[in-house]
């Protein structure tokens, strides 16, 4: 790492959160004591989870000092019922604060709900005492829409979250190319959208494990792309960590890009991902 990416790197790094599924909070307990006090939980909805797991998965989470901050999955709700139910017991129950919102995988609806819009339209987060709400940012443009209508929809979304009384965040998709992603925070900033970003990073893992990841997730990993992560096209048996995005963000970082941190998908591991902060932190310190 060069020493001015060090300098800058401190404010990047000094807030972060993590991606933790319900299923891995034993991991996530062992390795809390390294994770700094108070840094966001996010708890995926994931198909073969229910929602009482999810809910003690966010009751964990709060018991280990941390900040939880559930998905909501818009086609996999069943009724306004549910969406009420899950989000007044998650406040009550594990005191949270922060929802973050998504459409979700399958393509036909499970119950009324569409889109994520549909689920901040139904009131049922702010009534239910829900300071901040997340949406989903691309950086590499949106699967299902084309770039100008994925910033519309973007825009429209942080809208309604802060005109419901919430504050709105927007946590991106990992990437592998710092560049791309800085040229998105730079459009961003110009169409006027000023509110917080949690930059999407994946944890450090197997080369063959972050290309199925990025496949599975349709996340540009060509042979450019690999090069500037640090990794060999041809090597995809050994592992990679995000020193090179991670330094490539901070010193492209300035005040004109707004409020931006790291949330971290550890797919290697949550060890290995929470070792890895610790140890670039007290490097960028």
């Amino acid at each position: 790492m060069h020493p001015e990416n060090s300098r800058r790197a401190a404010p990047v790094t000094d807030a972060y959160s993590l991606e933790v599924s319900a299923k891995d909070m034993a991991a996530l307990t062992a390795a809390a004591p390294q994770i700094v006090p108070g840094s966001t939980i996010s708890i995926p909805y994931l198909a073969n989870q229910d929602n009482a797991a999810r809910l003690a998965a966010a009751q964990a989470v709060r018991g280990l000092g941390l900040e939880p901050m559930p998905h909501l999955s818009a086609r996999r709700m069943t009724s306004l019922a549910e969406l009420e139910s899950f989000v007044q017991c998650a406040v009550a129950e594990a005191g949270v604060r922060q929802c973050f919102v998504i459409a979700g995988d399958p393509s036909t609806p499970a119950g009324p709900f569409p889109d994520s819009a549909s689920l901040i339209e139904t009131g049922v987060f702010e009534r239910s005492g829900i300071q901040v709400l997340g949406v989903a940012g691309h950086p590499e443009g949106h699967p299902a829409m084309g770039m100008s209508d994925g910033w519309d929809v973007l825009q429209s979304k942080c809208r309604s979250i802060e005109q419901r009384g919430m504050r709105p965040l927007i946590v991106t998709q990992f990437a592998f190319d710092a560049d791309a992603v800085l040229a998105w925070l730079q459009t961003l900033r110009e169409r006027g959208v000023h509110h917080p970003v949690r930059i999407g990073v994946p944890g450090p893992a197997g080369v063959a494990v972050l290309a199925r990841y990025a496949a599975l997730c349709g996340v540009g990993a060509c042979a450019s792309v690999w090069s500037k992560y640090g990794v060999s096209i041809g090597k995809l048996f050994g592992t990679a960590g995000p020193d090179r995005l991670v330094d490539r963000l901070a010193a492209g970082l300035t005040e004109a890009h707004g409020r931006v941190s790291l949330h971290f998908f550890p797919f290697g591991g949550i060890a290995q991902s929470v070792s890895w902060i610790a140890q670039y932190r007290t490097r960028a310190a």
